[in-house]
């Protein structure tokens, strides 16, 4: 499971700037990586720890400016088609995911 953060927050003031880069610092913090300058991904081994991570970001929502919250599977994701200029790039996978009992 794949989660997708997209946003368009104001950067017009000294203040709107500053809330702007506490949002995304929150999200890098959260574990999610820049997939482009507003649009932020995190992959999530089931849908109750996305569900977490959604929550998690919906509690950190700036004021002002638009946020948008997208859920896509792995599948979904591994047909995304990538292109730097010309060339086609391979998306980033996700490490795999040890799990401890």
């Amino acid at each position: 499971m794949w989660v997708l953060v997209f946003f368009d927050l104001p950067t017009e003031t000294r203040k709107d700037r500053k809330a702007a880069t506490r949002f995304r610092k929150i999200l890098l913090d959260d574990g999610f990586n820049m997939f482009q300058f507003s649009i932020y991904l995190r992959f999530c081994a089931s849908r109750e720890n996305a569900a977490v991570h959604i929550k998690r970001t919906k509690s950190n929502l700036p004021k002002q400016g638009k946020v948008c919250i997208m859920q896509i599977t792995d599948k979904q994701f591994g047909m995304i088609e990538l292109f730097h200029g010309h060339t086609e790039v391979e998306p980033d996978t996700p490490g795999q995911q040890l799990e401890l009992f």
